[in-house]
């Protein structure tokens, strides 16, 4: 967990090209995002961003398009397209799956990142894993990259709901991993977070059954977020993003959702709900005892304090830094997720030029690629799986 400011420093006379990427089209929805780079051409394709452009191998990091899933259960989209300088994202466009091998559940391949030569991001790794994730991570993880991240723009209130851990999932799904998450947030609003009053199983389940969403509420903490805040979300954890929220999430790379609520939303919660277990055993992989303000408000990094961006316990699942760029910036070597929050980031490695990525833009940082500098007036975000041990 690093947040690096670095020192004003004059620019400098470098080559520079400019990143972007272009929304999904609705053609490629069905094919989990894949593009063609060959039909991006300058001012020729609607979709593509002012600074769309292919990679070039000498590149140091590999921009990525938007990959957003068709047609959830809940609205948004239209800030993350705003947040990326692209056309606007229809109703129920709200995730973008960034640097994603993981696919929607029961929807594969949708929400699998394809690179620019139609390969899934997935059988790239699976290919060469040293290449992608480097040979200390595969000693420990295989050929799993450990990470998702997605962009999510709550154009509703989201349902209440929690994401079992790694030990229901593997006991009872198969599943190489649970569902911790962590939300850096972009724009300000509540959230609802862990209950404030036990709630045994029983009135639990009735509250499901009864889909009663007023009682459950009201038996969370809620809290106000700001720009900069960061929530650490541990599994099991009854939740709920509130509408206008844009934030970058950071989550262990599976769909796995345990519906509390859907009424009113763009679902059939009775028979998906559940993960295909019933409620019953559904239930048993959500906290249903209360945690005390305190207990919650140590799950959030308030921005501009000093205090840890995520706890210690979100090391076992991903690790963040943020860098406030002001001139030359070392990046560590790695595999990374990149988020640019704002303004324009320069980054460069060895005898590559300088690529240009505007705010909006992701990319992958390969650990082949080895240390990059930052350089440029923005801000930007390192996601990166959790450390080999």
């Amino acid at each position: 967990m690093v947040c690096t400011i670095s020192a004003e420093d004059p620019p400098s006379r470098r080559k520079t090209h400019h990143l972007g990427g272009r929304p999904t089209t609705s053609a490629e929805k069905g094919r989990g995002g894949a593009w063609d780079a060959g039909a991006v051409s300058d001012g020729a394709n609607e979709h593509s961003s002012p600074t769309a452009r292919t990679t070039a191998a000498t590149d140091a990091v590999i921009p990525l398009p938007s990959n957003r899933p068709a047609a959830r259960f809940y609205r948004g989209g239209r800030r993350i397209t705003d947040f990326r300088g692209e056309p606007a994202a229809d109703d129920f466009e709200p995730e973008d799956w960034v640097g994603s091998v993981t696919p929607v559940r029961g929807e594969s391949p949708s929400g699998m990142t394809v690179l620019a030569d139609g390969t899934l991001l997935a059988g790239a790794i699976a290919g060469d894993p040293v290449h992608w994730l480097g040979p200390a991570h595969v000693a420990a993880f295989g050929t799993d990259p450990m990470l998702l991240v997605k962009l999510l723009d709550a154009g509703q209130r989201l349902p209440v709901h929690a994401h079992p851990d790694r030990a229901w999932a593997a006991a009872h799904l198969g599943a190489a991993h649970g569902k911790t998450e962590a939300w850096y947030v972009l724009s300000a609003g509540e959230v609802h977070l862990g209950l404030a009053r036990d709630l045994g199983a029983i009135e639990l389940a009735g509250i499901v059954d009864r889909q009663d969403a007023a009682a459950l509420l009201a038996a969370m903490h809620r809290l106000t977020v700001a720009p900069g805040d960061i929530v650490h979300v541990p599994a099991g954890v009854l939740h709920a993003i509130g509408e206008g929220i844009l934030l970058v999430e950071l989550q262990e790379p599976e769909d796995l959702s345990i519906l509390a609520e859907w009424d009113g939303f763009a679902i059939d919660g009775a028979a998906g709900g559940h993960l295909g277990v019933g409620f019953a055993e559904a239930l048993t992989a959500v906290e249903n005892t209360a945690r005390t303000r305190a207990d919650v408000e140590a799950l959030v990094h308030r921005a501009g304090t000093d205090t840890p961006l995520l706890p210690a316990d979100a090391d076992a699942f991903f690790r963040i830094e943020r860098h406030l760029v002001r001139g030359p910036v070392e990046l560590a070597p790695g595999f990374a997720i990149l988020v640019v929050l704002g303004g324009e980031v320069g980054i460069r490695s060895g005898e590559s030029g300088t690529q240009l990525l505007p705010r909006g833009s992701t990319a992958l940082l390969p650990h082949a690629t080895g240390s990059v500098t930052l350089d440029g007036a923005g801000e930007l975000l390192a996601c990166r799986p959790p450390a080999p041990r």
